[in-house]
């Protein structure tokens, strides 16, 4: 696909929306911070789909197992790549559309109090499936827990190791940076809140889905925490239920993006996603039929 020339106007992120509905436009010259437009989603995930997947992907894979959070992960990119207004930000009260798909998560290097945290970051593309995300996640994984350090963490510790007057004037310099777009790439490379979304595996440190917010600095409109797995009943049409493992999705969004109807939609293409692990197979740019 040629890439679309830049405009004036135009980020180095994103491109700027210029052909908007009344009330788009006026909705971030009034409320103009993200963090004051959250609008919390949470669903219900039946796991029974995920695990018969992954018995399946897993037969001959030892190395580097699939998991439940690989699934979601892919499941999120196709969601963001079929339904694109996810992949809208807004900054400095304006409209843009991201020019890249892309996931941010936490890796914590070694399970302890004293364990260190590194930041990944996956990109996806129209044509990316499960397995292209599986493989990236394994080198990001396998990096950063041999010690590669991101850039956004160096950058950070180096600024920690200043002068604390010259750090607070340096990051004051850098978040009016932020509201152009203009702050420098080496800075932010793998800054999570740069990404199209932030996943927070909470489950995996044994804790409970829940809210978590946004952030006014960076672009990031969309964050999802996963939960940790439990037995829940399940109810069928005539009354009856079973007892099946299950786990909660919480997803933060910016309800400035977009309307109800269109994130209900999404969010409907997401759950039959994870209720059809099988479809992540396709390219992401392939619909789904819901």
């Amino acid at each position: 696909m040629a890439k679309e020339k830049r405009r004036f106007g135009d980020r180095r992120d994103g491109k700027l929306l210029r052909e908007l509905d009344g009330m788009h436009f006026i909705t971030p010259l009034i409320y103009p911070n993200r963090c004051d437009n959250e609008a919390y989603i949470a669903e219900h995930i039946d796991l029974t789909p995920i695990n018969a997947y992954l018995a399946k992907k897993n037969a001959e894979e030892t190395d580097f197992p699939y998991t439940m959070f690989h699934v979601i992960v892919a499941a999120i990119l196709k969601t963001i790549t079929l339904r694109p207004q996810l992949n809208r930000f807004i900054a400095n009260k304006n409209f843009y559309q991201r020019n890249e798909t892309s996931a941010a998560f936490v890796v914590k290097k070694i399970f302890s109090d004293e364990g260190g945290e590194a930041l990944a970051v996956v990109k996806s593309n129209e044509n990316s499936t499960i397995d292209t995300i599986h493989q990236d996640l394994y080198d990001q994984i396998r990096s950063l827990r041999g010690g590669h350090v991101d850039g956004s963490t160096d950058s950070m510790d180096m600024l920690n190791r200043m002068p604390r007057f010259l750090s607070k004037f340096l990051v004051w310099i850098i978040t009016r940076l932020d509201v152009h777009g203009w702050v420098p790439n080496f800075l932010i490379e793998s800054d999570p809140y740069y990404c199209s979304v932030v996943l927070s595996n909470l489950g995996s440190i044994k804790l409970r889905s829940g809210y978590h917010h946004l952030t006014n600095w960076g672009t990031c409109s969309l964050f999802c925490i996963i939960g940790e797995k439990k037995l829940s009943p399940v109810f069928q049409p005539d009354g009856t239920y079973e007892m099946r493992e299950t786990l909660d999705l919480g997803l933060t969004v910016d309800e400035r993006l977009s309307d109800g109807y269109y994130y209900s939609k999404s969010v409907k293409l997401l759950k039959h996603l994870l209720e059809h692990p099988e479809l992540l197979e396709l390219p992401a740019k392939e619909k789904v039929e819901v």
